[in-house]
């Protein structure tokens, strides 16, 4: 039975060729992987460019249509091919994907008045599982159509909460959100261990915000949704098992006899 490691690569880091070029490189020695990469600086890049408004909450991109089509055109376009040939570069048979492709991913509208926001509600994991046994490294772009009896436009998913979603589906024997930052910080100090029942009190307090906040419930998710492990953190993750935070679930309680 395979069991894979589902790898989310953040955004910002994407357009520095040399931080992608090291990250393909570690991402060969934990094959079989899923790669779900994010593109929030290029989608933002644009999104000025076009003269369209640029916001952001608790994380997650307030998404107009205008700004869907961007967020469709960038996610599957550039940043996408991206990955892939880095990937390929370094030696992993990488194969590109959207959302989209095949019904991987189906979505339905957030709540809290974001726009075009999706929140997974199915994984075709048959479809990863496929490519995985055929000796492919699938790399998403995490965009999904909203169920087909509803019709509609692509809606733009988190890539934290697209990445926790696919983990969960594939029982994946490892979550990996690597970013720019070591791990969690609370009061300055990096926790090496974090119990999921923290994190929402942390948000409250203010320790977690914005993009840490959007890792830490993808994290939670991931976890309740059958992922064995989750470590945040930066391309250390990648060389070294201990290095990140590790989210860790409340062991369950035991049954009477």
């Amino acid at each position: 039975m395979l069991s894979p490691r589902v790898v989310k690569l953040g955004g910002n880091e994407l357009d520095r060729p040399g931080w992608l070029a090291a990250c393909a490189r570690a991402l060969v020695r934990l094959d079989p992987i899923v790669v779900v990469h994010g593109g929030g600086r290029a989608i933002s890049g644009l999104c000025r460019r076009l003269g369209l408004t640029v916001e952001q909450r608790d994380g997650l991109r307030v998404t107009t249509p205008e700004v869907a089509e961007v967020v469709e055109l960038v996610l599957a376009g550039p940043v996408n091919r991206q990955v892939v040939a880095a990937l390929r570069a370094a030696g992993l048979d990488a194969v590109g994907l959207s959302g989209v492709d095949g019904g991987l991913l189906v979505a339905r509208t957030a709540v809290g008045g974001l726009g075009m926001v999706g929140e997974i509600a199915h994984v075709r994991a048959s479809l990863l599982e496929r490519l995985l046994l055929a000796g492919l490294t699938p790399v998403i772009a995490p965009m999904a159509p909203p169920p087909a009896a509803e019709g509609g436009p692509p809606l733009n998913v988190n890539a934290d909460a697209a990445a926790a979603a696919v983990a969960g589906a594939l029982h994946a024997a490892e979550l990996l959100l690597v970013s720019d930052v070591a791990g969690v910080q609370v009061d300055g100090v990096l926790r090496p261990t974090l119990d999921v029942g923290d994190v929402e009190a942390l948000i409250d307090a203010g320790a977690a915000t914005d993009g840490m906040a959007a890792k830490l419930r993808a994290a939670t998710a991931a976890l309740r949704a059958g992922a064995r492990a989750v470590r945040i953190g930066d391309l250390r993750l990648l060389e070294d098992p201990s290095a990140g935070t590790r989210l860790v679930a409340p062991a369950p309680a035991p049954q009477p006899a």
